[in-house]
């Protein structure tokens, strides 16, 4: 289960780069840094949502707790990747990578924190609940 989530991860990073690349190549320029990034934090949430849908029976939690545990998993390596390669690999300051996090200035990313913890168990919870019903 924890290859498959590390598997699931990497590619949530491609997804979440490209994502990053269109907000500020083709959102910002057309609609300006706060209405960019709000869309672009939703856009995530909901790709997010959708990668966990496509992968969840592949990943196999056995339980919620496994479910849980591969949301804490992603957060964790989201929160690591975001701030070790932001600072050392892309040389971003650290005011700037907290930045993200002042919801008092209309930054939004704690929702995608909040859709990757969450996603595992709620792709899991939700195939469950379908499966029994047919």
């Amino acid at each position: 289960m924890v290859r498959r989530s590390l598997v699931v991860w990497a590619m949530m990073l491609v997804v979440a780069s490209v994502n990053g690349a269109i907000r500020e190549a083709l959102l910002i320029p057309a609609i300006g840094d706060a209405a960019g990034r709000a869309i672009s934090t939703v856009a995530l949430c909901v790709l997010v949502l959708l990668l966990t849908w496509l992968t969840i029976r592949w990943i196999e939690p056995r339980s919620s707790r496994d479910a849980w545990v591969v949301g804490a998993l992603w957060v964790a390596l989201t929160l690591g990747f975001e701030f070790l390669a932001g600072h050392f690999l892309f040389g971003d300051p650290w005011s700037q990578l907290l930045e993200d996090y002042n919801v008092f200035r209309g930054r939004i990313w704690i929702l995608v924190l909040v859709t990757i913890a969450i996603a595992p168990r709620l792709c899991a919870r939700v195939r469950a609940l379908l499966a029994s019903a047919s």
